[in-house]
C-alpha cells in the first residue's frame, strides 16, 4: 500500500470511529458501545483468519457484511454499534473494522482524560498483573490508564507498552536482537 493509500486509509478510519463515537455519545450509549468497540478488538486481535477475509478482495462484500452481520448478534453488540458494521460493509471498509474499533476506543478515553497502553506480552497477563501493571502507569502518566492487552509470543518474555508516540519495549525478543547486532559489531 503507498503512502497516500495508507494516509486515505487512516484518514478514513478516524472519520468513521468518530462518527460512531459521536452518534453513542449523543445517544447517551458511550459504556454500552464502547464494550462493543473493546469487543471488536479482542475479536479482531485474537483472530488472524477474520481479520484477513475481512480485508481480502476476493471475499464478496455481501459475505463480508454477513459474517459482521452474525458477529453482532452473537456477541450481542448494541443496535447503534451493529447498524454501523453495516454502514462499514456497505461501503468497503469491512477490513478496517478492528482500526476502527481500537479508534473508538481511544476517543472514549480520551473523553474520559484517561490514557490508552497498548501493551504486548507473549502470554496473556493475568488480572493481578494487569492491575498492577495499571496503577504503574498510572502512576507514571499521572492518569487514568486503560489497557489494551494483546499475545505476542514472539516477544518470548517481558513486555511491549506503548503509550501514545511513546514505546517501552522490554522484550526478551529485542534484548536478543540487540545481543545479536552488538556480537555482529564486536
Amino acid at each position: 500500500m503507498s503512502a497516500s493509500a495508507a494516509s486515505a486509509s487512516s484518514e478514513a478510519v478516524n472519520r468513521y470511529a468518530t462518527t460512531l463515537f459521536e452518534l453513542a455519545r449523543d445517544a447517551g450509549l458511550s459504556d454500552k458501545v464502547e464494550a462493543d468497540a473493546r469487543s471488536l478488538a479482542s475479536a479482531f486481535a485474537g483472530s488472524p483468519e477474520l481479520r484477513t477475509a475481512l480485508a481480502s478482495p476476493l471475499v464478496a462484500g455481501e459475505e463480508k457484511a454477513a459474517v459482521l452481520t452474525a458477529m453482532a448478534a452473537k456477541m450481542k453488540l448494541q443496535d447503534l454499534t451493529a447498524r454501523f458494521l453495516g454502514v462499514v460493509a456497505a461501503n468497503g471498509r469491512a477490513g478496517d473494522v478492528g482500526h476502527m474499533a481500537r479508534t473508538v476506543i481511544s476517543l472514549f478515553a480520551r473523553a474520559r482524560g484517561a490514557v490508552t497502553a497498548e501493551v504486548a506480552t507473549a502470554e496473556a497477563l493475568s488480572p493481578e498483573q494487569t492491575a498492577e501493571l495499571k496503577a504503574a502507569l498510572e502512576r507514571a502518566f499521572k492518569a487514568p490508564v486503560d489497557i489494551e492487552p494483546s499475545v505476542k509470543p514472539e516477544l518470548i518474555g517481558g513486555l511491549v507498552v506503548k503509550v501514545g508516540s511513546r514505546l517501552f519495549d522490554d522484550s526478551v525478543k529485542s534484548k536478543l536482537d540487540a545481543l545479536k547486532t552488538a556480537l555482529k559489531g564486536a
